[in-house]
């Protein structure tokens, strides 16, 4: 598994995802959205940024487009966090998914958000093959998560 893709976010990306944050944490979800909350794996404080839950057979799911970031390390570490929209937070505890199990996964992801998170896969999207959607599965980790309270 590759553990080293990771686009990292520009000065743009930081503005929009602090205000797709603040919106979630009010009541406002943009399509869906929430912020997740997940322990920092060194600092052990509370790390936020918006996400883009995805409901399907077996989930909700967790993508991460960007590829191996903060979020996901400290998910892995945690095995769990938070998802807030308003007033209504649901703990979780998180399983990653195996890459062998993605492709379906990537693609409905893709059909849903593609046009907001496509910059992030290249060349791939929701019409791609299985084939192509498993070579890309190393890039994306997936968490399945299990609301808890």
């Amino acid at each position: 598994m590759s553990t080293t893709h990771y686009v990292r976010p520009g000065r743009f990306d930081n503005i929009l995802n602090g205000a797709v944050g603040w919106l979630a944490r009010h009541g406002i979800s943009l399509l869906g959205t929430a912020e997740l909350s997940v322990l920092g794996r060194k600092s052990g404080e509370w790390r936020r940024i918006p996400v883009n839950p995805l409901p399907y057979e077996g989930g909700p799911y967790l993508v991460s487009a960007r590829g191996h970031s903060e979020w996901v390390r400290n998910m892995r570490a945690a095995g769990g966090g938070r998802l807030q929209t308003g007033r209504r937070t649901q703990q979780f505890t998180a399983v990653e998914v195996p890459d062998a199990e993605k492709p379906v996964i990537l693609r409905t992801y893709l059909k849903k958000w593609g046009w907001e998170v496509g910059r992030f896969f290249g060349d791939i999207t929701a019409d791609s093959t299985d084939a192509e959607l498993l070579a890309a599965a190393p890039k994306h980790p997936v968490f399945r998560i299990t609301v808890t309270k």
